[in-house]
């Protein structure tokens, strides 16, 4: 089996390695698993708590200091270029501090991978929904991003639709090379899509899909904390576009408000006695929209075990992502976008 070096970028995350990095250690995978974890500028111990896991783990794990990072970089990708440098093997697995392994795991990323000589095998954690605010709004994050980069279109060759989800991206090492590695996407302020992208432009073949052996555990436990998530990087995903911001709420609203706001008007009219035709149409035109939305929404729903009783409130989910998505550009204009633990990261340059 091919080798691989995982690369874990890792800035004040103490609290939740031990109950994620164990599981990377415990994978079996048939040939040399090293880990290489990069710690970014920590203050909370966190190069002490991975190595102390390392040393009881059944793989080599290194610990790297980041260097400062350069002007024009981005801190995590300057960090994943740290431990990129630093590995020597075929595979490179980019994955997150807060990322856990199902058993057997890496094994079938990597076969994946050689059988359909991809680039980039990269699979979408299963983000955590143990809370009310969790269960409201994470799978409804899940299922934007797939309406914004359609899985199908990711995986298909000649299509230029391209993206990857950061907590798990299995890279070829030598497709990265011929890249022109990650100095290439140095300003990347959304590491994954970008890594995405700058190998499917190389011409290499990338597959994204759907998972529950890989799973995130970063708690959200208020509503806040899901909130700070989106708005910290909503504008960037809009290349710091007011314009686009507008389209991008605008289309939320249209689509998603709208059929509710249209079957409530509707009803509401028939039930004044305003004329039955023109109520009727706005009334039933409504509700099939509203029902079509949330039937779109039940496979993620029974991915995350949910009931689909919940599909009818994607409305208003939607208009609260469009409250982040308005609150990350205001944000930035204030000059607080892409703030996380204690950093606050300005736009890329040009």
């Amino acid at each position: 089996m091919p080798s691989v070096t995982a690369v874990i970028p890792a800035r004040n995350e103490a609290d939740i390695l031990p109950g994620c990095l164990p599981t990377l250690l415990a994978q079996r995978y048939q040939g040399r698993l090293r880990v290489i974890v990069v710690d970014d500028d920590s203050a909370d111990g966190t190069a002490k708590i991975a190595a102390e896991l390392g040393a009881a783990g059944e793989h080599e794990v290194t610990v790297v200091n980041a260097r400062p990072t350069p002007p024009g970089w981005a801190g995590k990708v300057w960090a994943m270029s740290e431990g990129a440098q630093a590995a020597d093997s075929e595979y490179l697995l980019f994955t997150d501090a807060d990322i856990a392994y199902a058993p057997g795991t890496l094994d079938r990323l990597v076969r994946a991978s050689t059988a359909g000589e991809f680039a980039i095998v990269s699979q979408m954690a299963l983000l955590r929904t143990a809370n009310r605010p969790e269960k409201l709004m994470i799978p409804a994050f899940v299922y934007f991003f797939a309406q914004l980069y359609p899985f199908a279109r990711v995986d298909r060759p000649r299509s230029r639709t391209a993206a990857a989800a950061g907590g798990c991206m299995l890279v070829r090492a030598d497709a990265l090379d011929a890249a022109g590695g990650l100095a290439q996407i140095r300003g990347a302020r959304i590491d994954d899509v970008a890594v995405g992208q700058l190998l499917k432009r190389a011409g290499g073949r990338c597959w994204l899909g759907l998972t529950t052996d890989v799973r995130s555990m970063r708690p959200y436990n208020r509503l806040a904390d899901i909130w700070n998530m989106v708005a910290r990087s909503a504008y960037t995903q809009l290349n710091y576009s007011l314009a686009m911001t507008a389209v991008a709420v605008t289309s939320l609203a249209w689509l998603y408000v709208l059929p509710p706001v249209a079957a409530i008007a509707g009803l509401a009219l028939l039930a004044s006695g305003a004329d039955p035709a023109t109520a009727g149409w706005l009334a039933g035109a409504g509700l099939a929209g509203w029902l079509l939305m949330a039937v779109s929404y039940i496979p993620i729903l029974r991915l995350y075990r949910l009931s689909p009783l919940r599909g009818p409130s994607l409305p208003f989910i939607a208009a609260m992502y469009a409250a982040m998505t308005a609150d990350s550009a205001r944000r930035h204009l204030r000059g607080r976008g892409g703030e996380w633990k204690g950093r606050t990261i300005p736009p890329a340059d040009g």
